[in-house]
Formats: structure tokens, C-alpha cells, sequence
């Protein structure tokens, strides 16, 4: 035991997880949740089987080095589920995750405390919770997952507008017969869509984003990944684009996508702003929805409701949103082509994804307004250095101040997916490890 207690923001994946992975390695360690359903975060709580993981379940262990972690559960436990190369649901992920912790807490009796409550501020190496505690640590990590949507931004945030879908009971006030309007066509709108399909909704919706992209598909069988070697010798940017155009049509674009996936997060650290900033700019839209793929399954259920005309999907901007006691109408520039009439429906869902805000969020807030954290050049999130640890106004590291999971987009980019976020427990790990026993 190395005699170091780390507090752990955030109990979501990327919380719990790390947290088993330091009590492995003899460290102690706080988990702080303000819902208390330890290893579920977002991603994890829902209670329909029909949201599936993006990623076949033989990627999905939570242990780095143990790659059929997962599917062994799913053998044990659910059999039926237990195909290596299928996607199982997230639910029945949520329960291997929790079942992992708990199985570490058996294995390693004292090195984790659970606290159920909400924090509101990181002080010293300190979390003070909304009660009043003070949780007194060696060092904080932020690992508080994705924050939800800024419905702000749409306009009315109350009345017909649900600006949280995952909130408990979000949907219950969707009528079999109503329509809705959907604002955003990425990860969420597919799995409010299936949500509501599922409950017995017999209504259309219209989705709209910018670009009118809805993410693309898996195939039937797993792709084999194309090495990106000769891509990375080229440069400028604009060489490796249209030497990965070239290898897309040589080999297809999901296996091109399966080649970039362990560069992606070191191609991101070596690129300056202004590339980073014509990525976010141009391509972000693209890379989403080809990386960040869906089931096949799913993807040919919202065909179905595409043909049928119950599913439609347009590209333009929002100008604005206007409601009374019936209904929602959402006034709308197109991208292209002439003015369209406004999309009206019982309901609008706020599918834009999530709100991340570093400067205004109630912990990281005050750290960038004090000097003890800083935004990166792009304003994505907190900007940190390779370990994950906060940059301060002087661009110093923070020993005693990490982030992990979805916050640290900034430093790594993709960070949201298993396969990535446990590499980076990896390395937390060894960082928190080597860190010294007093503060310097």
C-alpha cells in the first residue's frame, strides 16, 4: 500500500474504474457520486436493452491487458448475450462494470470509499461537497463524464422542450401519436428514436444539425484494420487527408477508421492549433459519425422508419423556437437551397449532445478564474499535459490536480470510448503512482 489517497470526482466508467485499478495497485482512494449508482454514469444507466454498445463487446473490457474480461462476464452471467463479436446492451454493461468494483472493494477491503453526494468545489487537494464536507486527499481527479445538454442555447428550456432526454421520466410526456422535433442527428437522437419506437410511439420525427450527419454503421462482421504508416510520413495536413481518401477507396473507410484509432490521441498532441482548430472547423462532423459508429441493427431499424417516412433528417441552423400549450415550432435556416416552412410538433428533444463548459462549470469554474487552471487554445476543455494533469494560467502541470474520461477531450480528443479511457486509467495510474508522498 503506498499510503496515498487520491479523491475521485465523478463514479461514473472512468471513476469507478479507476479507482479499481489503484486499489490493484495499493492505493486508496475516495469515489464521489452525486446519484450514488456507482459505475453506471449516463452512458450506462439506461433501463432499455435496446440502446446497444457502440463497440463489439471482445473491445469492451474494462482491464487493460485482459481483453476478454467483458465477454467472460457475459458467459457467466448472461450467456445468451455472451457473442464476442456482437454488441451487447449497455445495461448489461453498467452491471459488469459495478460487478468489477464491487469485486475489487471484496479483493482489496479498505482501499475504496464510496460517498454519495455532489461536488462543489476542489480546494488544495480537497472536495468540498454541497452538505458542507471536506473530502481531504493527496491529490484530485476529475472524472465527472459527459454533462448534459445546453438547452439554453435553443431557447425555451422548460414547457414542450425536454432539454435533458436522459433525465428519469424524460420522455413519459411523448404520446403514442405525437410528433416530434429532434435538434441534433448524432448518438442521442438515435437512441431517443429507439427509446421511443420501443415504448409504443407511433409518431414522425424531424431531426436537424448543421450538417444533417447521422452516424454511420458497423458492418456485419468486424473490420480489419489498414496500418496508417505511409499516411503519417506525408505532410502537410491536406496530403494525409487525401492519402486517406485514397486508402478508404482502396480498403474501405472503416478499416482506414480501425488503422487511426491507437494514433488518434498522439496525432492530436502533435498537431498546433491552427491544425486542431481547422479539424474542429471542417472534419469533426466526419470524423464523428464514421468513428463513433452504431450497431447494424440499429442502423437498419432507422432505415425502416426513414422509409416509412416517419424519420426525417435535414441539414440547417436554428432561429428559433416558439411554443404554446399544444405544440413546438421550430423556425429553421437550411443549409442549402431555399427557405423552408417551420418544422412544428408536439415536442422538441434536445439531442445537440453534451454541454461541456469548463468556464462556467460550478468545480472547474473557479480553478480557471484563480489561475490554477486554464482553458485550451481552442476552449474544448481544461488544457492539460500528456499525464492529464491541469495546466495553470503559467501553463505549469498540477501534480495533485487530474482529469480523466470525456473532461479531457482537450488534451487527448478521444476519450469518450472503453478502449480508450482504460489505456488512460493506465496511465493515471502510473502517474498518481510516482507522485510524491508529500505536496511540493
Amino acid at each position: 500500500m503506498t499510503g496515498r489517497h487520491i479523491a475521485i470526482v465523478g463514479g461514473g466508467f472512468s471513476g469507478a474504474m479507476l479507482a479499481a485499478r489503484l486499489a490493484e495497485v495499493g492505493m486508496a482512494s475516495t469515489v464521489i457520486d452525486r446519484g450514488g449508482d456507482f459505475g453506471l454514469g449516463v452512458a450506462y444507466s439506461t433501463p432499455f436493452d435496446g440502446h446497444l454498445l457502440n463497440v463489439r463487446s471482445n473491445r469492451m473490457s474494462a482491464v487493460e491487458g485482459r481483453p476478454d474480461d467483458f465477454v467472460d462476464w457475459l458467459k457467466a452471467h448472461h450467456p445468451d448475450r455472451a457473442a464476442p463479436e456482437s454488441f451487447a446492451p449497455r445495461r448489461l454493461y453498467g452491471l459488469y462494470v459495478q460487478d468489477r468494483l464491487a469485486g475489487i472493494e471484496v479483493a482489496h477491503p479498505g482501499l475504496i470509499n464510496r460517498i454519495v453526494g455532489e461536488a462543489v468545489a476542489v480546494e488544495d487537494t480537497a472536495v468540498r461537497l454541497a452538505d458542507g464536507r471536506l473530502i481531504e486527499a493527496d491529490a484530485v481527479v476529475l472524472a465527472t463524464g459527459n454533462p448534459a445538454p445546453k438547452t439554453a442555447a435553443l431557447g425555451e428550456v422548460e414547457g414542450r422542450v425536454i432539454g435533458n432526454p436522459w433525465a428519469t421520466g424524460a420522455l413519459d410526456r411523448v404520446k403514442d401519436e405525437d410528433d416530434v422535433i429532434i435538434v441534433g442527428t448524432g448518438l442521442t437522437m438515435v437512441d431517443m428514436v429507439q427509446w421511443l419506437v420501443a415504448r409504443g410511439w407511433r409518431g414522425k420525427a424531424t431531426a436537424l444539425s448543421r450538417r444533417g450527419l447521422k452516424p454511420r454503421a458497423h458492418e456485419a462482421l468486424p473490420d480489419i484494420p489498414v496500418p496508417p504508416t505511409g499516411m503519417l510520413k506525408l505532410a502537410p495536413a491536406s496530403r494525409r487527408l487525401a492519402e486517406a481518401r485514397r486508402m478508404a477507396d482502396e480498403s474501405g473507410w472503416r478499416s482506414v477508421m480501425e488503422g487511426l484509432r491507437p494514433v488518434t490521441a498522439d496525432l492530436w498532441a502533435a498537431a498546433d492549433s491552427e491544425l486542431k482548430a481547422r479539424f474542429v472547423r471542417h472534419l469533426r462532423p466526419w470524423w464523428d459519425v464514421h468513428r463513433h459508429r452504431i450497431a447494424d441493427s440499429i442502423a437498419v431499424s432507422l432505415e425502416a422508419l426513414e422509409a416509412e417516412g416517419r424519420l426525417t433528417i435535414v441539414a440547417g441552423r436554428v432561429r428559433r423556437i416558439d411554443q404554446d400549450a399544444d405544440r413546438v415550432t421550430l423556425d429553421w435556416r437550411p443549409r442549402r437551397g431555399p427557405e423552408q416552412s417551420p418544422i412544428t410538433g408536439q415536442w422538441l428533444i434536445d439531442c445537440t449532445g453534451p454541454g461541456h463548459d469548463p468556464a462556467t462549470d460550478v468545480l472547474t469554474g473557479p480553478l480557471i478564474a484563480t489561475g490554477r487552471a486554464r482553458l485550451d487554445a481552442l476552449r474544448l476543455g481544461l488544457d492539460l499535459d500528456a499525464e492529464g494533469r491541469v495546466l495553470d494560467a503559467d501553463g505549469v502541470p498540477d501534480d495533485r490536480l487530474l482529469v480523466l474520461g470525456p473532461p479531457a477531450r482537450a488534451a487527448f480528443w478521444e476519450t469518450i470510448a472503453v478502449p480508450d479511457i482504460r489505456k488512460r486509467i493506465e496511465d493515471l495510474a502510473a502517474t498518481l503512482g510516482a507522485m510524491t508522498t508529500e505536496p511540493a
